[in-house]
């Protein structure tokens, strides 16, 4: 049975992705790579294989992938710093008999995408196909639940959602789905050297993401336009540091606004107004929506209404 290595196993993603896993029966052909194993200590008792690896230091990484015929390379959260990083993870997997690497990307990476977040996806791209392994892209969209439910409850609270994006459009995904699909990727053939942007089955603009909230939730929430300029001084006034520092969060999450400037700009621009129905093609269910998401986690948006 093919071996499968999943990198950062103990994050959000990686703890996903095995879970869909072990429920197929796979259990004891993943082997899990995490800075922290002691994170994945549950995982022993149900048949994977846990060892320590870190993007950081590579000479741990040809022990943590040896005997791996599939790799799920889940990106790092350090915008600006993965490039090197993911390509530890690369040459450790090509150096040691890894034959595919499916790798957690991101939609529309194209140079002339202004948003910051593509540099990392894109040179990873470029690695991973010069490695000679196989390789499949999970181009995934703009994650649903970093808007609604990490930063909706503060918009819910504050009345106001400040934007740049100037009615751009995104087809926002959920995780689950994403995982999914890599999920299927990893564990059936004829994917190899291929593209697949995942994304949910409709592009909305932030207009009319806010009136979904208004109805489903009863809040009051308005939109506020603005330009790159009003969206720095907003994050310079939370503390987030314009540019990826190490270790430091807020609110919990490495957030830098440059990336996220440049971000609303992607989509103020129309980069990221990309849907499709890879997610249904791969998984055979359809993505969920945006709305289905607030629907589902009414009662927790209610309660941030002031």
């Amino acid at each position: 049975m093919t071996k499968i290595v999943i990198t950062g196993a103990s994050g959000q993603y990686g703890r996903s992705a095995t879970d869909k896993l072990i429920a197929m029966g796979r259990g004891e052909d993943l082997i899990l790579i995490s800075r922290t194993p002691a994170r994945l200590d549950d995982r022993i008792a149900q048949g994977c294989t846990v060892r320590y690896g870190d993007f950081d230091k590579p000479e741990t990484l040809a022990e943590a992938v040896a005997g791996a015929d599939r790799m799920l390379l889940i990106s790092g959260t350090r915008v600006g710093a993965r490039v090197q990083q993911h390509k530890a993870a690369v040459d450790a997997a090509a150096a040691n008999g890894v034959q595919h690497i499916v790798y957690t990307s991101f939609v529309n990476v194209e140079e002339d995408n202004p948003a910051i977040v593509t540099i990392d996806h894109r040179e990873t791209e470029k690695l991973i196909r010069q490695s000679g392994c196989s390789w499949t892209f999970m181009r995934d969209a703009h994650y649903a639940g970093a808007m609604i439910l990490n930063a909706g409850p503060g918009f819910i609270a504050s009345g106001l959602w400040q934007t740049s994006t100037a009615g751009g459009k995104e087809a926002m995904v959920w995780r689950e789905d994403c995982v999914a699909s890599a999920v299927a990727v990893l564990t059936q053939d004829g994917h190899e050297n291929k593209a697949y942007p995942i994304t949910g089955p409709s592009s909305e603009n932030f207009a009319e993401v806010v009136a979904m909230l208004n109805d489903i939730v009863g809040c009051a929430v308005q939109l506020a336009e603005t330009d790159d300029d009003g969206m720095y001084a907003m994050f310079d006034a939370m503390g987030i540091p314009r540019e990826p520092i190490d270790d430091q969060t807020v609110a919990g999450i490495p957030w830098n606004s440059d990336d996220m400037v440049s971000f609303e700009r992607s989509i103020r621009e129309g980069y990221l107004d990309i849907c499709t129905d890879d997610v249904e093609k791969l998984t055979g269910r359809k993505a969920r929506s945006v709305r289905q998401m607030i629907e589902e986690n009414r009662a927790f948006l209610k309660q941030q209404i002031p």
